[in-house]
């Protein structure tokens, strides 16, 4: 395993970051005060190639690769988590077209995506009643001649209501379970499509989560992406590379929890000593920097399998597992290094522990991760 970042790595690493301090951080406290859609900061993100980070050139990608992206999400999440959820969210719609899709779909929608004429899309799965098992939907999509024709409620729905695309699972054999799944590509005009509930969130509150319904929704059978039935397929494997994203999201979290800590430390005193002196503080930052790094190569494991086309569902669960858990244990902290100014909104680290408590959560819990994780190990 290589250690070292290569040449192309590293700008896109370092570039993300300039647009983390420059655009995003001044702009994430106001974000998430006035729960506010991060327009400005997106259409940054597509001027400089990060809407379709995972896709081929030739559709208008910037054919980054997973390790690219996961650098890259790192650094916008570390800047401003609710920009990075819906960067993630994007390239994870892209990504499930380049690779299910028709030439007709790849050539209509992705340079779509890599100009910021669509700032964001969205990836529908979960139901009221389907969230871990997903599976279960109870949204159809019955043919009807050159159309299928939608019913049913989406909830959890990242961007929901700003999306210019939105991929959508329904069953399309009904009396079947996973096999029974289709996907399809929804545009937001679509008669008989709406937006339900708006989600008030602890955190991620600049990343808008709302349902969607489906009243009799004509959409053309043409926006059916890949196979009929073969819709769980393509979720499963969106979800697997969105862990990444989301595992790289955490980390950047993690990684400004320490950076912020660290500093608070550095500057804080108390008893006529700097807090950095403090072994009760050294620890924690030895900790969460232990922490940071043994998440980082999880992370950076599943994405370099991925881009080399080798397996990689068990180590990608394994780096959301580690990192989003280290994470949320390192928000915890950077509040106590903090004192009672971690607990106010005068110091970032309160937005942290918002925004971190929910990667444990979405893309798949942490108890589905072990599930998956101790179904690979046995076999």
């Amino acid at each position: 395993m290589e250690f070292e970042l290569k040449e192309e790595h590293s700008l896109i690493r370092d570039t993300a970051r300039r647009i983390a301090e420059a655009e995003l951080k001044p702009r994430a406290a106001q974000t998430d005060k006035e729960a506010s859609f991060p327009e400005a900061q997106m259409k940054v993100l597509a001027e400089n190639g990060f809407l379709t980070m995972l896709v081929p050139e030739a559709y208008g990608g910037t054919e980054a690769g997973s390790l690219g992206y996961s650098l890259a999400i790192t650094e916008i999440a570390r800047g401003c988590a609710s920009t990075a959820v819906t960067m993630a969210v994007t390239n994870m719609v892209a990504d499930a077209i380049n690779a299910f899709g028709s030439e007709e779909q790849k050539n209509r929608w992705i340079p779509k995506i890599a100009s910021g004429e669509i700032l964001c899309a969205s990836f529908s799965l979960s139901e009221p009643g389907a969230g871990s098992d997903a599976a279960s939907l109870n949204a159809t999509a019955i043919q009807d001649g050159d159309d299928y024709i939608l019913n049913g409620e989406k909830c959890w729905v990242t961007s929901g209501d700003r999306a210019g695309l939105i991929l959508v699972m329904a069953k399309t054999d009904p009396s079947e379970r996973a096999k029974g799944i289709s996907t399809f590509l929804v545009e937001p005009n679509t008669p008989g499509f709406s937006v339900g509930r708006h989600e008030e969130k602890m955190g991620l509150r600049g990343s808008s989560t709302v349902s969607l319904n489906f009243e009799d929704a004509r959409v053309p059978a043409t926006n059916r992406l890949g196979a009929e039935g073969n819709g769980f397929k393509v979720a499963m494997r969106a979800l697997d590379g969105g862990r990444i994203g989301i595992g790289s999201q955490a980390l950047g979290i993690l990684q400004a929890c320490l950076e912020d800590s660290r500093q608070y430390s550095l500057d804080r005193k108390q008893f006529s000593k700097a807090l950095s002196d403090f072994q009760a503080i050294q620890w924690k930052l030895a900790d969460m920097a232990t922490a940071h790094d043994a998440a980082r190569l999880l992370v950076l494991k599943a994405a370099s399998l991925k881009d080399k086309g080798l397996p990689f569902t068990q180590e990608a669960s394994m780096a959301k597992l580690f990192a989003t858990e280290a994470a949320n244990a390192a928000a915890l902290e950077a509040i106590q290094i903090h004192g009672g100014y971690g607990y106010t909104d005068e110091f970032a680290v309160e937005r942290y522990l918002r925004d971190v408590r929910v990667t444990t959560i979405y893309e798949g819990t942490s108890e589905i991760q072990r599930l998956v994780i101790a179904r690979s190990v046995l076999g």
